[in-house]
């Protein structure tokens, strides 16, 4: 029977680094004010591929000592890797979630596999929330680094499932080609084809900024620059599976930039269904009907799923958002094209309710703002109303790219004003609707103070004024479509 003394070992091989004696190797770690490190070369060498090839390139200077730099890594995260490599015992405890992301990198780039698997794993096991707050950035450096699959895989896990996540992120376009390419290839990928097909022009234009921006002005110069730049996504596209009004409106404006076959072969679908084509057909996707009210079973016509989980974290006052499992039921109580978009529709269908959210899509820009109440609304009284915890918000969509909230935080008394009398609703100046929001435009947001943000572009909110008849009509606007929900916990539904 063998016996096998690692704690011990691990102990004595720890004091050799702290005392440094008989080092043969300087490790200057960090930018500014560097960390030297007294290592010994022939334990690096056997702990790492990358410092076996390193310590060969690197001629002992006079005190015959080697000298490495790695000015990319900080000293918390070497002082971690290097325990790591002489004692075999690695601790992150009071580490930060960031820290650890570093920590990954560092140690891939040094080639510690054993630690680079055990890293991925810790991170998706227990800082899944963090990854998903900074999911653009992570799923970004997942592909720019190599031997981060199961970072990789998590990512696309969670783009099948929500595609949003990734197509309506600020950062889309600096998409590397080769995570755009592992998302085409998804048969769970739970994005209409169309959408699909629009998102991959996008993205093909931001590499080719010196395309004009009207498509009548393009040559066959330009459409072949386009074509070069998409050549290994299109083949990734189910184009027989996008319908015959999504291929005119979509599909022949861009022909110039499909071989030639393929284009005659989505036109024979069309006209002559059952005659045998050349091209290959992909399969269609499996969109799953109930993945998007899995976790927030609610009908709208102008939020997805996404918003609601990103509504209920601002709701829960999350610093890291929802990204499944919504601990709240959005139950529809008004809907301006059903019931109308007088003012006082809301009054009287919401009368003594709580806890509710107001959506709106307005005329004209497509934008969704919107607003949360958690006390009641009242049919009978004009008073402003007192509290802490309501907000309002613009929603991010394929024009906006970042949602926008903006929470009171000052002034509470009159955060919510509830005058149904002159029908009027308003979070604070933030957010002001008045009258009938389809037909009248006299809704307007103003800078508040109360609030913490405006929740539209600088160039569309009012400046401060002493009454709202003074609002310039340029800032005015209509609303094409509005919604209240209710705000249920999931495990209260009555």
């Amino acid at each position: 029977m063998e016996t096998q003394f690692y704690d011990r070992l691990s102990n004595d091989l720890t004091q050799l680094l702290e005392n440094g004696v008989n080092y043969d190797v300087s490790i200057e770690v960090g930018e500014e004010d560097a960390n030297i490190y007294k290592v010994h070369s022939i334990i690096l060498q056997s702990r790492s591929i990358y410092f076996k090839k390193k310590f060969d390139e690197i001629i002992f200077n006079d005190d015959r000592v080697k000298v490495l730099k790695l000015p990319n890594i900080s000293v918390k995260v070497f002082d971690v890797i290097i325990k790591y490599i002489y004692g075999g015992k690695f601790s992150m405890e009071k580490l930060k979630n960031s820290v650890i992301f570093d920590l990954l990198i560092a140690s891939n780039e040094l080639e510690l596999d054993e630690l680079v698997k055990h890293l991925q794993t810790h991170l998706i096991d227990n800082c899944s929330s963090w990854l998903r707050l900074k999911f653009s950035q992570i799923y970004r450096t997942s592909y720019q680094v190599k031997n981060l699959e199961i970072i990789q895989d998590f990512c696309n896990d969670i783009i099948a499932k929500y595609p949003n996540t990734i197509f309506e992120s600020e950062n889309f376009h600096s998409l590397p080609e080769g995570a755009l390419i592992s998302i085409l290839k998804r048969d769970d990928l739970q994005l209409e084809e169309s959408l699909i097909w629009e998102n991959i022009i996008e993205w093909g234009k931001a590499k080719n900024p010196t395309l004009p921006t009207k498509l009548d002005k393009w040559t066959s110069e330009h459409f072949s620059s386009l074509k070069e730049t998409l050549k290994e996504c299109l083949p990734h596209i189910r184009f027989f599976n996008i319908s015959g009004e999504d291929v005119v409106k979509k599909i022949y404006p861009y022909q110039q930039i499909l071989n030639q076959q393929l284009f005659l072969d989505i036109n024979s679908k069309f006209i002559t269904p059952s005659k045998p084509i050349s091209s290959v057909v992909l399969p269609p996707r499996n969109i799953l009907n109930t993945t998007r009210n899995e976790s927030t079973p609610f009908s709208s016509n102008i939020i997805t799923n996404e918003h609601a989980l990103e509504i209920s974290s601002w709701i829960d006052k999350k610093e890291t958002p929802y990204i499944e499992n919504n601990p709240y039921v959005f139950k529809l109580l008004v809907r301006g094209s059903r019931d109308g978009f007088d003012v006082k529709t809301i009054y009287n269908l919401c009368d003594k309710v709580t806890k509710t959210v107001i959506i709106l899509k307005l005329e004209g820009t497509g934008e969704i703002l919107g607003g949360y109440n958690p006390r009641e609304w009242n049919n009978d009284q004009n008073k402003w109303k007192y509290t802490e915890n309501c907000f309002a918000f613009s929603l991010k969509t394929a024009k906006m790219k970042n949602s926008i909230l903006s929470r009171v935080v000052k002034n509470f008394g009159y955060a919510i004003c509830n005058s149904p009398w002159d029908s009027t609703l308003r979070f604070g100046n933030v957010l002001h609707l008045k009258a009938n929001l389809k037909t009248k435009k006299k809704c307007f947001c103003v800078v508040s103070t109360t609030y913490s943000k405006p929740i539209r572009s600088d160039e569309l909110v009012s400046p401060k004024v002493h009454k709202p008849s003074d609002v310039s009509r340029e800032f005015l606007f209509s609303v094409e479509e509005y919604e209240v929900f209710k705000i249920l916990t999931r495990n209260n539904l009555k």
